[in-house]
């Protein structure tokens, strides 16, 4: 079965205008050059939203922020700076409509509110660094979060604690040492600060949300404002958080606290009784009902994400999408209460939905794209965001009667400028004879219709559970790899998100079994059913999960491919067992620690060192020094295997980046070094 779309810009038809002669193929400076488009906020009253949209200085290698409003009553309205607060960034609109913001005062942010068409002023003196806030309902109070030592106050966290010696040794009794692309400072979490808000001015010294628990709200690496919310009288704040403990690294047991907003008495713990993860907190417009996710199993991060409804008085809860087998992502209450939208990845796309509280039925409001960042209005409508594989997001409205209308076209400029390409979907029998499906991505200018063969990219997601689906990436970005003159082939093997919970678990414990196959039988499939794909020219490459599945073909698939490109991949399982920070990932994936025996078995069953003698595909192997997921020696020993071997190898280190390349000309490095590869060994097709 195949699907397909030719879009020449965008997501959406109102997009698909005709691209000029003059076209070219995108690049990546290109794609750095495009608009990002901020999380929106929306006004009380419903006629105004503000987000910021970021623009890439490449001369200083980082990215700016400009804060914009659109006006929501104005039928084709253009977003227009917020005159006096355009570095404003974190913005929202308090109770009584004036706009409070971020925005840098000498060394440090500090919070600003501005009435709409008035000046701005700065309301906070914090005497250290704040990650985010949030106003309180009732406008009388705010919360801000920072990264503190363990004090009462936002104001003693900011004293320097005396060091007991001169040396520069930090000393640790128990884990997390570091996470993600950081060492952990001993004693120093996110916590949650309370400020009363008098006289136009916050006021004292911050107190402590979070009592004596210890752990990071938001949670670490990539929590943030999602995870806390107020209750509409502005009495009780919630918020998620994984208690800290020997056990922090291998627990993905978040629980939902409430606290009275004044610090008044000690947080309770709301979903004690669930040792999975529950997040994203979210208060029923009648300040009744606590809507949130949970997860049953515990040490799964990908498992399920259900949506509950707690009878905030009486305390029961309701699983509400308990019979729906999709995963939400986010939550947002219509003003009405009677339903909720969410978002949730299914089969390639990530649409909103509506979910009845009554019934529990579900209904798909969207269709193609990615959509995220929804925000309710008092009409009923609703905004959001969007991407797809052709643009990044831009922001849309949904009516009361499931109509969507474009609001923004923040980079038609730029994409007008750009050769179209054409997407399809397709789908084919893999393991276990199971539906699996896969994306082809091609240059669709008219400059590719002679052209007998397109060479392939073939791209592996990360994950494992995951998906390479009908979205915008600004790392790993289809669009891009299609550009230069290849077709990007990527399939959703066993493990993928958006199919099923079922789908989604089948790869625990068989990373190198059933993927690979879908691999193979996919990439088959693609070549078979189209001919302009040449099967005797093909990269395989892939990050993260997508780096070890490359290890892995290297020896296991080691005669189909002319080139290979490996970026922060496993090489030796079992040093990755003992070198990750988060150990709940590697345990629940093969069972268990590695000095357990039966754990250990699967974890050889499927290391790709014990397959080197095999290796012989020239590769490309990329890594960056802050990487704590996946240490950087998984690289080196990859290309150290490579040389030692006599193999056609290359190897990229990013001192300054994670596990991620994120920095703007440390992208555009990235994507140099792997064309160079790919064009070294495969010469995208040539067109006149």
């Amino acid at each position: 079965m195949t699907k397909a779309l030719l879009l020449v810009a965008a997501s959406a038809p109102a997009f698909a205008f005709a691209s000029p002669a003059a076209a070219r193929p995108m690049t990546a400076t290109d794609m750095h050059m495009m608009h990002r488009l901020g999380t929106p906020e929306v006004s009380p009253d419903g006629k105004w939203a503000v987000f910021t949209i970021s623009d890439t200085d490449l001369a200083a290698n980082k990215r700016n922020n400009t804060l914009y409003l659109l006006d929501l009553s104005k039928s084709g309205a253009s977003p227009q700076p917020v005159t006096g607060a355009e570095t404003g960034h974190d913005a929202v609109f308090g109770p009584d409509g004036a706009l409070y913001f971020l925005k840098a005062v000498g060394e440090r942010d500090q919070l600003h509110r501005m009435p709409m068409g008035g000046q701005s002023v700065a309301i906070s003196d914090f005497g250290a660094g704040v990650s985010g806030f949030k106003i309180s309902p009732a406008g009388d109070r705010v919360i801000v979060w920072a990264d503190q030592k363990d004090c009462p106050d936002l104001a003693c966290a900011a004293t320097t604690f005396p060091a007991t010696s001169e040396g520069s040794g930090r000393t640790y009794d128990k884990m997390f040492v570091r996470h993600w692309d950081t060492w952990v400072e001993p004693g120093t979490r996110s916590r949650i600060y309370a400020f009363p808000i008098e006289g136009g001015k916050l006021t004292g010294m911050g107190v402590r949300l979070t009592g004596e628990l210890e752990g990071d709200t938001p949670s670490k690496p990539f929590g943030g404002g999602e995870e806390i919310a107020f209750s509409p009288d502005g009495r009780t704040v919630y918020f998620a958080l994984r208690e800290a403990g020997r056990t922090e690294p291998l627990s993905t047991n978040l629980d939902i606290f409430a606290s009275p907003a004044d610090g008044s008495a000690p947080p309770t713990n709301l979903t004690d009784a669930n040792d999975g993860t529950d997040n994203l907190p979210t208060v029923s417009p009648d300040g009744r009902t606590l809507a949130y996710f949970a997860m049953a199993r515990p040490g799964y991060e990908a498992d399920r994400q259900v949506l509950q409804l707690r009878d905030l008085a009486s305390g029961q809860t309701r699983a509400l999408t308990q019979s729906w087998d999709r995963s939400v992502g986010s939550i947002a209450w219509s003003r009405d209460g009677k339903s909720l939208l969410v978002t949730a990845e299914d089969t390639q796309e990530t649409p909103v939905f509506r979910v009845d509280v009554a019934s529990g039925k579900v209904t798909r409001l969207t269709k193609e794209g990615t959509s995220g960042n929804v925000r309710t209005l008092p009409d009923g409508s609703a905004i959001f965001t969007q991407n797809s594989v052709m643009a990044p997001d831009d922001l849309y409205r949904l009516d009361r009667r499931g109509r969507v209308r474009q609001l923004t076209n923040v980079n038609r400029e730029l994409l007008a400028e750009l050769d179209p390409v054409k997407l399809d979907r397709f789908s084919f029998p893999g393991a276990n004879g199971d539906k699996v499906w896969g994306i082809k991505v091609k240059p669709a200018g008219p400059q590719y219709a002679a052209v007998a063969k397109l060479p392939v990219a073939f791209l592996i997601h990360g994950g494992p559970q995951g998906s390479f689906g009908n979205s915008w990436s600004y790392r790993w970005n289809p669009r891009l790899f299609a550009s230069p003159g290849y077709a990007a082939v990527a399939i959703d093997f066993h493990g993928s998100t958006g199919y099923g919970q079922a789908f989604t678990d089948s790869i625990n414990k068989d990373w190198g079994g059933k993927p690979l196959e879908d691999l193979q039988k996919g990439l088959a499939y693609a070549v078979a059913n189209d001919p302009q794909l040449d099967a005797d020219s093909a990269c395989a490459l892939g990050a993260s999960y997508g780096g070890y599945m490359v290890n892995w073909i290297a020896g296991q698939w080691p005669n189909r491919f002319k080139c290979l490109v490996q970026h922060d991949g496993i090489f030796d399982s079992r040093a990755m067992a003992y070198e990750t920070e988060e150990l709940w990932f590697t345990e629940w994936e093969v069972g268990g620690p590695y000095f357990d025996a039966a754990a250990r078995e699967v974890t050889e069953r499927w290391n790709p060192v014990h397959h080197v003698d095999k290796w012989k595909t020239p590769m490309l192997v990329v890594t960056g020094e802050k990487d704590f997921r996946v240490p950087y020696t998984q690289g080196l020993a990859s290309f150290t295997a490579l040389q030692r071997k006599g193999v056609d190898s290359r190897l990229l280190v990013f001192p300054d980046e994670n596990h991620w390349v994120l920095k703007p000309k440390n992208s555009i490095q990235w994507y140099d070094e792997v064309f160079k590869w790919m064009g070294k060994h495969l010469q995208p097709a040539a067109v006149q």
